[in-house]
């Protein structure tokens, strides 16, 4: 069967945007969908598709008996403005819980806490409306950047998650962060091993927001 228009538009748009797409139906058949909207640490910036952390999650959610498909919506470099821009078609429909993870990059420019959360807020009310299951990763702002605004920015995911009733995970590198071993040369970005551990410790979180849905 040819693809509809509307489909077919939206597979060139994220084939383009480097976003992994696979048939709705092949996915329906291996478990309730996960999409990851997130930055460079969601896209596996430096890593095989294997090890990033889409392919991660997945994984851990199967150990813990969790018939599921994770999709990758990465983008390296996305601010949480470029996420609520392509919120839209980077996330599918069949979407069952989205776990947005952005933040990192407003963190490193410096964007205005106040703008971040907005931009943020735009993202939950589109995923609210289209009555998806939302789990929220924080980022900790080191304390060096500035008590003030350390302070502000880490206010926003916990406010958020109470606000959209959204599951939250405080801190998407929670065990990895700064931790030499844990990441890349770059220091910013975990390796495969760092991977692992966000993954374990996000899956919980994903399994229960899962668990609610119809």
């Amino acid at each position: 069967m040819a693809e509809t228009s509307d489909f077919s538009t939206t597979r060139r748009t994220l084939l383009a945007a480097g976003l992994a797409v696979w048939p709705v139906t092949a996915l329906a058949a291996r478990g309730k969908v996960v999409t990851m909207l997130g930055d460079s640490i969601t896209a596996g910036l430096g890593l095989p598709a294997a090890a990033a952390l889409p392919n991660q999650l997945h994984l851990a959610l199967e150990r813990m008996g969790v018939a599921n498909v994770v999709r990758g919506a990465g983008v390296s470099g996305d601010t949480t403005a470029g996420g609520a821009s392509r919120v839209n078609f980077s996330v599918q429909p069949d979407t069952s819980v989205c776990v947005v993870a952005l933040g990192g990059n407003d963190l490193l420019r410096g964007i205005d806490p106040r703008t971040s959360r907005a931009n943020l807020e735009r993202i939950l009310t589109r995923l609210r409306a289209r009555r998806m299951g939302i789990v929220l990763a924080g980022i900790a702002a080191p304390p060096e950047i500035g008590r003030n605004y350390a302070r502000d920015f880490n206010a926003i995911f916990p406010a958020l998650a109470r606000q959209y009733g959204a599951a939250l995970y405080p801190d998407l590198l929670a065990g990895v962060g700064r931790r030499r071993a844990l990441n890349q040369p770059d220091g910013i970005h975990p390796n495969a091993e760092g991977v692992k551990i966000i993954a374990r410790g996000l899956a919980p979180v994903v399994a229960k927001a899962l668990a609610a849905r119809p």
